[in-house]
């Protein structure tokens, strides 16, 4: 029988992405150019989420992309030698932006490595910078 841990109710996560929210708000009000990068599956909504909560705060509409790293993991490959995916949706040019990675929980690091190579697979962003619900701290 498997054991589930609920570690965040509705309210909670609510209450994270709120707060998320203004932290990117207060950080990143200078640049123009930002972006919110959801990782697929679970980090897509998120982004979403996020970026109506910004536009609530500050009628600023911020783009929200995705990407699927699946093929960008290291230890797939051995697939091919060099794996790749056209599974990201950025803006034209994301020389200029400062890229928020969102997702729903870090634990290795490994996806967000895959998430940056597949970033820089179409540019070099002016930052990237994380946001996550759940850091289950194992780096």
């Amino acid at each position: 029988m498997e054991l589930i841990t609920e570690l965040m109710d509705q309210a909670q996560i609510e209450r994270s992405l709120t707060r998320i929210a203004h932290e990117i708000i207060e950080r990143d009000s200078s640049s123009p150019n930002v972006c919110l990068v959801g990782i697929k599956r679970r980090g897509i909504p998120l982004a979403q989420k996020l970026a109506e909560n910004i536009k609530k705060y500050t009628s600023v509409e911020l783009p929200v992309g995705e990407v699927d790293i699946s093929l960008y993991r290291d230890d797939l490959t051995e697939l091919s030698e060099t794996p790749k995916t056209t599974n990201i949706i950025l803006p034209e040019n994301i020389q200029d932006y400062v890229v928020i990675l969102v997702d729903d929980v870090i634990y290795t690091g490994r996806t967000i490595r895959a998430a940056i190579d597949a970033v820089f697979s179409h540019g070099r962003p002016k930052a990237i910078q994380l946001a996550v619900l759940i850091d289950r701290g194992h780096r």
